[in-house]
């Protein structure tokens, strides 16, 4: 287990682990967090009380609050596969046992007849090995994805889904996001208005719950000027750092503060 900075394994933390680390070393706005490596993962789900113990240092390092644990399984958010939807993410994780019961229910989902399916399919052989990111929750206003070019049609265009709320709601599919496109200079092409109808929210006692937006604020634009600018700012600091050929990244804004949950390849440009 390790600061998530010092990430830099990807047979030990995983691509999800590894891509974080990077960013946090070059100065992208990440959430503080922790890699924890295949063995550890595998020792918290055996019941050992060191790996435990280790776990539950590590959640109050980051504060003993609100924590999101996502799976960085070894071969995930490569350019080949992303294993996105494959995995189970746990958020507004509040305690040191929750986080070890959520720990654990990543570590199964990889075992998932899903996940074993789409490993099959890319013919990814051997057992799943998976590791775990936990990061302190950023609880978010309003969040979404970015694609620094058109994950369809491969234009140098930046498309950004937003909606309110944890990202989830758009990564999951429940709402219709509002949808923008921004050229490389910098200019706003098209701002269309979802509706956005639910929110996903934390739950005081942990956990997370779906809230109905009624009203103007479904059809109502997520996103002002200026942080579609500062979004458009973030994915050229990403292509800097990872390379511009395409980059798919999740991000929240929480009090007014941008941050940067993931970064990955855009893994299908048609």
């Amino acid at each position: 287990m390790v600061g998530l900075r010092d990430a830099t394994s990807g047979a030990e933390h995983g691509g999800k682990a590894v891509a974080l680390g990077r960013a946090l070393r070059a100065g992208l706005p990440v959430p503080p967090g922790v890699a924890l490596s295949v063995a550890v993962v595998e020792a918290v789900v055996a019941g050992q009380a060191e790996a435990h113990a280790r776990l539950a240092a590590a959640h109050a390092e980051l504060g003993g609050g609100a924590v999101a644990v996502r799976s960085s399984a070894v071969g995930e958010d490569g350019a080949g596969a992303s294993f996105a939807g494959q995995h189970t993410t746990k958020l507004n994780v509040m305690s040191a046992n929750a986080l070890a019961d959520a720990v654990r229910a990543v570590w199964e989902s990889g075992r998932s007849a899903g996940a074993l399916a789409y490993r099959a399919q890319l013919g990814v052989a051997g057992a799943p090995k998976v590791a775990v990111v936990v990061q302190k929750l950023v609880a978010a206003d309003v969040a979404g994805v970015l694609f620094t070019r058109d994950p369809v049609t491969g234009a140098d265009q930046r498309v950004i889904e937003a909606s309110w709320g944890l990202g989830e709601a758009v990564v999951a599919g429940i709402v219709s996001p509002d949808r923008y496109r921004i050229d490389r200079s910098g200019r706003v092409l098209e701002r269309v208005a979802g509706t956005k109808d639910l929110m996903i929210a934390p739950r005081a006692d942990g956990g997370v719950e779906e809230i109905e937006i009624t009203g103007a604020r479904a059809s109502s634009h997520a996103l002002a000027d200026d942080q579609l600018a500062a979004l458009h700012a973030l994915a050229t600091r990403c292509e800097q750092v990872f390379g511009d050929g395409g980059q798919d990244i999740e991000w929240a804004y929480a009090g007014g503060a941008l941050y940067l949950l993931q970064c990955r390849p855009v893994t299908r440009i048609q």
